[in-house]
Order: C-alpha cells, then structure tokens, then sequence
C-alpha cells in the first residue's frame, strides 16, 4: 500500500495547537525531578552565586562559574574556574569521560524501587528522569550509536528500571532529553546565552537527537516529554515528532524548551551577534526575576527556573528547581544552601494558588545512587505535610486536584486565646464549590479571612490532616469570614463551602 502523506508543516502545526494539558497533569501539582548524571560523581559546584544573577550579569564567561553541577564539564573548559580546581586537586588529570566508569559502578547498589517509595510518599504525581544531560551520557543502552564517543551509556536500564518502579508506585513517569546541546558533538567552553546558542550542533546531531527521542518514546511511553535549551532542527521537522508522540501517548505534556533551530542560532557565532543575545538575555533574566525560557511555536506548558509567578497564568506552568542552588548533586552545599522546611511547604502552597505545578528537583550521589540526607530530610517534610503517611493525608495533600480560586493571595488576621492578634499569609485555592484556605504560618484560637462573603449554606471544616472535615464554627465578620479551631494548629488547610468572593476594604 502507498505510505499515507504526512500534512504540510503549517497543518500540522496547527493540529498540534488543538492538544489540550490533560487534567492528570493539571491535577497533580507536585512532581520530581532527578538529575543524576556522570558530573554527580565529582558532585561540584561554586556555591556563591546563583544561576539567575550569573545570568542577569551579561559576563561573557559568566557559567563558567555555573552553580549547577551537571554543567561541570563545561565549567572545566574553563581553567581558572572552581570547578577545575577541584577536579585538579581531586582527581589530577583524569578526563570527565571516565566519572562515567564510577557512575556506572555506583549502580550496584540503586535500588529504584525505594527511590519511587520515597517519591510517592510525598504525594507526587509524576517523576520526571534525566535520561541525556549536555554531556550527552544516556540513561539507557541505546540501540543509536553516538559517533564521537562509543558506549557512552549505561548497561544498566536506568531509564527502564525507574519508569516500572515509578509506575508501580502510582506515579506517571516523564523523560528529559537534552535536545539543545550535546558536548559530544559541540564542546566549546559556554560561557553565556549567546556561545550556549552557537553551540547548539548541527550535522548529524539533528537526526542523532530525533532518532534518540523517538527510541525513548516507543520504548517508555512517557507521560511527560521535556526538552531542554532548544532544539537543533527547524519547525517543519519538530512538529512530525510531536504528532507521532501524541499518537503514542494521547494525554502526554510537552514542556516549553523547544525552541526549533533558526540562522539565528547559526548567527551566535558571530561574537558581535553573541554579546547582543547576551545583553537581551540580562535584560530579560533581570526583568523576570530569573530564567523564562521565551515561548516556541508550540508547547504544552511552561517551565520557570528558580522562578515562582507572582499572579494566576492563563498557561499551565511548573516551577522546576532544585533543593539548593544546583539540580545535581553538590557536595560542597551546605545547610544554608537548601531550602528551608518552611520555604518548601509555603512554595508548594504558593504554587498552587496561582495554577502551578512544583517540580521538585532531587539529585542523588553519582559513587553510590544514593539520596544525600538533607535532600531526604526535604522529602520527609513534604510527605509529612501533602503526603499519605500513616496517620493519613497531610493538610497539603487538600492541593491535588485543586484549581486557582479568583485571588490567590491574601492575609489572615489570628486570635490568640489572650485576645492578641497576629497577621499571617494565606493561599486559596477551589475545588467544586469549596474555597481552601492554606494557611502559611500557626493560628492560636481564630482566624479572619478576608475577602469571603457568607451564605445561609456557608460551612467551614478542616480539608485535610488528623482532622479531616471536622466542622468548625465560624462568622461573618464584615467583609470576611472568622473561622474558630479547636486548638492552637500549624499550617492548616480550611475548607469554606458555599462562600462568596467579596472585595477586600
């Protein structure tokens, strides 16, 4: 039979804009990230500086300083920077090539399974897995043959092993695929946004990269395909390999880091046009308050770096970052480096009033595929407040499945039991025809929501936690509603029924 024709580029395009976000996704708002590559046997990184402020600074060598270290081996194309130094007084001459030996014998004691356990507690949704960082090692025994470095990949089925362990566990399971940049086949220094562009490879790449993506997507079906920087061939060939992976996975996410090729990558070459895209990227690192990759022709859902929105988005977006300043492994972070307890349960709760998705970052040891204890210490926190333990679901776990209410943000007014008040931040969020209330902080006696009109149908209980739909008492108190709880609680979460949105005095 004659091979069907495929439809024009502009069709097709066009077809793909009728893709919806599925409601799994939308629903989920907490995911993992794991970013666990060769560079995490060395597990280093300057820890005095952050990716956004390095970025904003338009130095022409800025990365080589890069905060993450799963940029290592290009920050060691960069003599004088830290990381070479370490790499000199740790492991002398070795090249990065062979971390990759020591990763792999690192993987005689992962145990995916416990990783997924420890995930899904957490009340995850969804893992997403690093299956080729820019130094282009694979996560998998690749059927396509890399041309410039041979076996440059695991024995082991990484990718394979965590997916059914993930699976098992509840969860979906995503890919990231470096598509933007593969130091095997271009290995200049990088030091900002322009040489990043000039160093997006052409040639064979192109073909190499769609060849590997397709083998991930029949091979693993992913819920979530995740680009990274860009991608090295123009529109017209992207846009067949979206379809094809909606074919396979008719409820898959497509994240924003797909920006097709174009002469103006071709063009960073030129160090005039490198220092032009290197000041527009300041402005616009400056302007954001950290790293929003520019919107391409097509995408499910965007994707801040280190940057949480500060209003309620038309598009689906996820917040992605890493406990501390890095997404691999860094050993050389310390307490101060990692986000609070605090911090990571009022993001989590921030991020969802305004529609959002976390996903979190954890970036295990590369000698030993082990989750350090600080970053596990960060997984007990969430799993204790929106995850299910044995005591039952958390009072974050009222998030899932939530949508953004008409403000999401606001401040509460307490009631100690001697009569003193307080002010506290809070978070709403709706569902059906609830209004939830996150509260940021502890309420002594009382609580004041502003911003809530009462109904005759009006009641109030406890979302979530040990006390899971308690009733509680409550008035009208002007222009909000005045909830009483039974005792002195941290971070609840409220549920008021029936309620109003009324303008704020």
């Amino acid at each position: 039979m004659p091979r069907r024709k495929r439809p024009s580029a502009r069709a097709e395009l066009k077809a793909l804009r009728r893709h919806r976000v599925p409601a799994w996704w939308s629903d989920a708002k907490l995911g993992i990230f794991v970013h666990w590559t060769p560079a995490s046997v060395a597990g280093f990184a300057p820890v005095d500086s952050e990716i956004g402020e390095l970025l904003a600074a338009a130095d022409p060598d800025a990365l080589a300083e890069n905060p993450y270290t799963e940029w290592y081996e290009n920050s060691l194309r960069f003599p004088g920077s830290s990381a070479s130094r370490f790499h000199r007084e740790t492991f002398g001459l070795m090249p990065y090539a062979e971390l990759a030996d020591r990763y792999r014998d690192g993987l005689a004691t992962w145990d995916p399974d416990d990783w997924a356990r420890r995930f899904a507690a957490t009340g995850a949704r969804y893992v997403v897995l690093v299956t080729k960082h820019h130094d282009g090692f694979c996560l998998w025994p690749s059927d396509v043959q890399n041309p410039h470095r041979a076996g440059w990949h695991t024995g082991r089925d990484v990718v394979g092993e965590l997916r059914e362990a993930v699976l098992a566990a509840g969860m979906r399971f995503g890919v990231y695929y470096s598509g933007g940049l593969d130091w095997t086949f271009d290995d200049r220094p990088i030091g900002n946004l322009g040489a990043m562009l000039a160093a997006v490879p052409r040639g064979d790449y192109p073909a190499y990269a769609a060849a590997q993506v397709r083998e991930l997507i029949g091979r693993y079906r992913p819920s979530v395909l995740w680009n990274d920087i860009a991608w090295p061939a123009p529109g017209p060939e992207l846009w067949p390999l979206f379809a094809d992976y909606y074919r396979a996975v008719p409820d898959g996410v497509v994240n924003d880091r797909w920006m097709p090729w174009s002469p103006v990558m071709a063009a960073a070459r030129n160090e005039l046009v490198r220092r032009a895209a290197d000041s527009l990227n300041a402005r616009a690192t400056r302007s954001a308050g950290g790293i929003v990759p520019p919107k391409p022709p097509f995408f499910d859902v965007q994707t801040p770096e280190y940057v949480v929105f500060d209003e309620v988005r038309a598009l689906p977006w996820e917040c992605v970052r890493g406990m501390d300043q890095s997404f691999g492994y860094n050993r050389a972070s310390r307490s101060e480096h990692f986000l609070s307890d605090d911090e990571l349960l009022d993001m989590a709760a921030d991020i969802t009033a305004k529609g959002g998705n976390l996903l979190l970052n954890v970036g295990p040891r590369g000698e030993d595929a082990q989750i350090p204890a600080q970053q596990l210490a960060l997984l007990d926190t969430l799993a204790a407040w929106a995850g299910v333990g044995d005591g039952g679901p958390g009072p974050g776990a009222a998030m899932f499945g939530s949508r953004p209410w008409v403000r999401p943000t606001g401040e509460g007014s307490t009631r100690g039991p001697g009569g003193s008040d307080g002010a506290v931040p809070l978070r709403f969020w709706a569902r059906d025809r609830s209004v939830d209330v996150a509260v940021l902080g502890r309420v002594e006696a009382s609580l004041l929501v502003p911003g809530l009109g009462a109904r005759p149908t009006t009641a109030a209980c406890v979302a979530e936690g040990a006390h899971d739909g308690e009733p509680l008492r409550w008035s009208g108190e002007g222009t909000g509603i005045r909830v009483e709880l039974p005792a002195s609680t941290d971070r609840p979460v409220l549920r008021l029924r029936d309620v109003d949105a009324v303008p704020v005095g």
